[in-house]
């Protein structure tokens, strides 16, 4: 395939490559032929997916020789369940899919998620590749190996480290993504702006007309630069022993209005954002960044279009949540903080009085 360029995340064995390139999604088939797959692929999508690209991805999978298959998931994040995963492991078996056969989660993140956490149980784990289409899980959830399902308790509280053997961009199917999807996406991006790269936050606000009009190089530069920020990160600590919990910024309280509103008000990238909002506040309460950054932070969000403002939970029951978060150790509330944009610092305990006190500010 040409128009592609390719970023390596370096796992020693475990090491991937991320493609990245426009109207690519009919030479899948290359790929997986370079990664010596299997004759059989089963492709998770959903509907809405599968209405626009499942006919892509399978013709050109048949007519390269491969024996494909599709199993669709409902949409929503409602469905990552361990019921769902179940049917999933049912439809495999009926389909004799073994060892020697490739997942292809061909989605957002939920499906991503969803479909990695399948094939890292199924049979004790068998190839998979990532093919995300929304901006969220291009620029995220598709590189590093996060799987998981939720728990009405809390969002991927069930869940393995499972890498896949290739992640796979197509910037083309983001012309089918809903717009409000597209803004949740760049929520993720902004993320990566304010943990690692100021030249990106500052691309971001001289250009987010462009990106929000679908610009392919605008595109191109966000994706490529997102996904070399998390596989750097990946690299230095594959199963977030530390460092890598720098991801996480925004995502504490994001997960707990997630959590709170049961996956069903907002985007994920919508809560983070409302997330991000509060833990750089956090980061200015606590001295660690200018109010200048902070500033910054909640126009770019505002004029991407992003929520910006806690919805109508009690401060408290969003501290209750966060301490079922996997970001608690021994109890203590674990924050990734701001130092300005383009540098983060992990605390490991931050007291729930300082929280509700940034909380109970609307």
């Amino acid at each position: 395939m040409h128009n592609l360029e390719c970023i390596d995340v370096d796992l020693k064995e475990r090491s991937y490559k991320i493609y990245i390139g426009f109207d690519i999604l009919k030479g899948i088939s290359d790929i997986l032929r370079d990664l010596g797959a299997g004759k059989k692929v089963v492709i998770i999508t959903n509907p809405s997916v599968n209405k626009f690209y499942g006919e892509a991805v399978n013709s050109g999978l048949r007519g390269a020789g491969f024996d494909s298959h599709t199993v669709e998931v409902p949409d929503g994040e409602e469905f990552k369940t361990i019921r769902e995963a179940e049917r999933l492991y049912d439809e495999l078996i009926t389909l004799k899919v073994d060892r020697g056969s490739t997942i292809a989660a061909l989605g957002g993140g939920v499906i991503g998620d969803l479909a990695g956490f399948i094939a890292a149980t199924y049979m004790r784990g068998i190839p998979y590749i990532q093919i995300p289409t929304s901006l969220l899980a291009q620029v995220d959830s598709s590189v590093g190996g996060k799987t998981a399902v939720n728990h009405p308790e809390g969002k991927n509280m069930i869940g393995v480290f499972y890498q896949p053997r290739a992640v796979i961009i197509d910037t083309k199917t983001l012309r089918t993504l809903p717009r409000e999807e597209l803004l949740a996406g760049l929520a993720e991006v902004v993320k990566y702006g304010i943990i690692a790269d100021a030249d990106l936050f500052e691309y971001l606000e001289r250009n987010i007309k462009a990106v929000l009009l679908l610009n392919h190089d605008a595109l191109r530069y966000i994706i490529k630069t997102s996904c070399r920020i998390k596989g750097s990160v990946v690299e230095l600590d594959e199963r977030e022993a530390g460092y890598r919990a720098v991801l996480n910024f925004g995502h504490t309280i994001g997960h707990a209005i997630e959590t709170l509103t049961q996956y069903r008000d907002f985007r994920h990238g919508e809560a983070i954002s409302i997330g991000m909002v509060y833990a750089v506040r956090l980061s200015e309460e606590m001295g660690f960044c200018a109010r200048d950054d902070s500033s910054r932070i909640e126009n770019l969000l505002s004029n991407i279009g992003l929520p910006t403002q806690l919805p109508d939970l009690e401060p408290d029951d969003i501290i209750a949540s966060i301490y079922l978060d996997k970001e608690v150790r021994n109890d203590k509330i674990r924050f990734v903080l701001t130092e300005g944009i383009g540098k983060v610092k992990i605390e490991e305990d931050i007291s729930p009085d300082i929280l509700r006190k940034i909380l109970e500010k609307r």
